[in-house]
């Protein structure tokens, strides 16, 4: 495994420990892909990748369209938790999945600055 992906792993496992509210989070490539992830629920870690993807995807454009700014996150709430997405460096999302009444962090800082890959994750394309 690649050390970079052993890293995210850590600081994700960190993530849960240090905050009870959060039952899993991970790290996933614009593509769909994972990149890292510390999933305790039974969620299936491919297909939580390419639904992420996909509500960025869709979100992102959603913003523009509707002339909200740049998007910051993306909030789904349903009666077992939530889902956030955030966009993290260029290249990748942070999915985080919490328990109902989860209060939130700042994205900001979660992840050292210039950590992702700069033209993306082994196997995945950037567009210019």
């Amino acid at each position: 495994m690649d050390p970079t992906t052993d890293a995210l792993d850590d600081i994700l496992e960190k993530l849960l420990v240090r905050n009870p509210d959060i039952q899993g989070a991970a790290i996933v490539s614009y593509e769909g892909l994972p990149i890292a992830s510390a999933l305790s629920l039974g969620v299936d870690e491919t297909r939580m990748a390419a639904m992420s993807a996909a509500i960025l995807s869709i979100s992102l454009y959603g913003a523009q369209e509707l002339s909200r700014g740049e998007l910051k996150r993306i909030i789904i709430e349903g009666s077992g938790g939530i889902v956030i997405l955030s966009k993290a460096g260029k290249n990748a999302i942070l999915v985080v999945i919490a328990k109902i009444g989860f209060k939130g962090f700042s994205m900001n800082g979660f992840i050292p600055r210039g950590f992702f890959y700069p033209q993306g994750p082994p196997g995945t394309t950037t567009s210019a």
